[in-house]
């Protein structure tokens, strides 16, 4: 449709939206001569940046690839991760001097603040003119072209229009779902949305299992639907975390199980065969204990498992040790929500977009950038990599 646009501010392009995908977006439309203004209605500009990787802003994976990432359309994240890659990012960090380290598994923190990232993405949207205004919600929205919006400054019009609002995850940070329901208002398909990258909990008997646990960490695979993690669980006062959890939490459907082996690297039965032979009058509880810690070991010989020596071990005992650890089946009762969720699961339908620009098929001049797409990265850096990477592929056309 056409908008009747008024004598307001005249730009090329609005991002809506001043995280990581928005700034990425303006530094590199600016970086092309566009009048980039960018705008945000928190008070704050990039605060999931801010709180991100415990205050140290796990901002990107050296190892991202496709396979990091979960849409209805697998493929279609290719297209912007192979034109930017982490390679791409790591030399805007080094060319600001940021200091930075690998913790594990590729993934890159800042030594020093998350406030890095947030101080290099504005020093470069200022070197390029793009301006960014917090407190600066939008309404009114009217896609043209030219597209016209009602702002607190007054009236924009420009040629271009990005969302990247995010998702719903962490409302304390300002989360809302602005760009699902403005899609939703244009007749754009939007897949349901959920929390991900979250904890999960536990209730009634499953939850008084693991009292007294809270704050244990233990070495796992985790699994859920078939995807599996090796990475620690962390038993909290409502259920389970830690990255394993997290991670499995994204493929993880109310009703199904998860399953936790926490035993990894072992034949546990023949781990204890060859302990009964060689330490025959070890506690078992001892013995778990070497891995699972002496305060899971000892909870776990109170629910399931008679505590004994080893050498006076059934083979049905065995078979009890080997079926309560591996693995370790729960049935969550839930997750703990958007509230401590790092994404939103779900969102605008990839279909609708195209993978090379991220421009809206039926709306010229509209696109869709970051977490407000369906597409949702592991844990460990690649949620900032698909931020980097859409928001520098729809900065070189809009």
């Amino acid at each position: 449709m056409s908008a009747e646009c008024g004598s307001g501010q005249q730009v090329d392009v609005v991002v809506v939206g001043a995280g990581a995908a928005g700034l990425m977006c303006a530094i590199a439309a600016g970086r092309r001569g566009r009048r980039v203004l960018v705008l945000d209605h928190a008070n704050k500009v990039g605060k999931k940046i801010l709180m991100s990787g415990g205050g140290r802003c796990n901002f990107t994976n050296m190892y991202s690839t496709p396979d990091n990432f979960i849409s209805h359309n697998p493929h279609f994240v290719k297209s912007a991760l192979s034109r930017y890659t982490p390679w791409d990012f790591i030399a805007l960090v080094e060319a600001h001097d940021v200091p930075y380290h690998e913790k594990k598994l590729g993934q890159l923190f800042c030594d020093r603040s998350s406030k890095d990232i947030v101080r290099l993405l504005l020093d470069e949207c200022a070197a390029v003119g793009a301006r960014v205004l917090t407190h600066s919600p939008v309404s009114d929205v009217r896609l043209g072209p030219p597209h016209c919006m009602q702002t607190p400054q007054g009236e924009v019009e420009c040629e271009s229009l990005v969302i990247a609002t995010g998702g719903y995850s962490i409302p304390s940070l300002g989360a809302t779902g602005f760009g699902f329901d403005f899609a939703r208002s244009l007749g754009i398909p939007v897949w349901p949305t959920r929390a991900a990258l979250v904890p999960v909990t536990l209730d009634g008997r499953k939850l008084k299992q693991i009292a007294g646990l809270a704050g244990v960490s233990l070495d796992s695979v985790t699994a859920a639907n078939g995807a599996a993690f090796r990475e620690n669980i962390l038993f909290t006062h409502k259920g389970i975390s830690g990255p394993a959890v997290l991670q499995a939490s994204s493929y993880w459907e109310p009703g199904d199980p998860l399953e936790i082996d926490l035993f990894p690297d072992l034949d546990l039965a023949e781990h204890i065969e060859r302990a009964r032979r060689e330490r025959p009058k070890m506690e078992l509880k001892n013995l778990l204990a070497e891995q699972l810690t002496r305060r899971v070991a000892q909870r776990w010989c109170e629910l399931w498992l008679e505590n004994k020596p080893l050498d006076q071990l059934t083979a049905d005992d065995i078979h009890r040790v080997q079926a309560a650890c591996k693995p370790w089946t729960v049935r969550p009762a839930g997750t703990e929500g958007y509230r401590t969720a790092e994404v939103t699961l779900g969102g605008v339908d990839t279909d609708a977009l195209s993978s090379k620009t991220m421009e809206c098929k039926q709306h010229p001049g509209l696109y869709f950038i970051g977490e407000v797409v369906d597409v949702t990265g592991h844990l460990g850096g690649h949620n900032f990599q698909w931020a980097w990477a859409s928001g520098h592929a729809a900065g070189q056309y809009v």
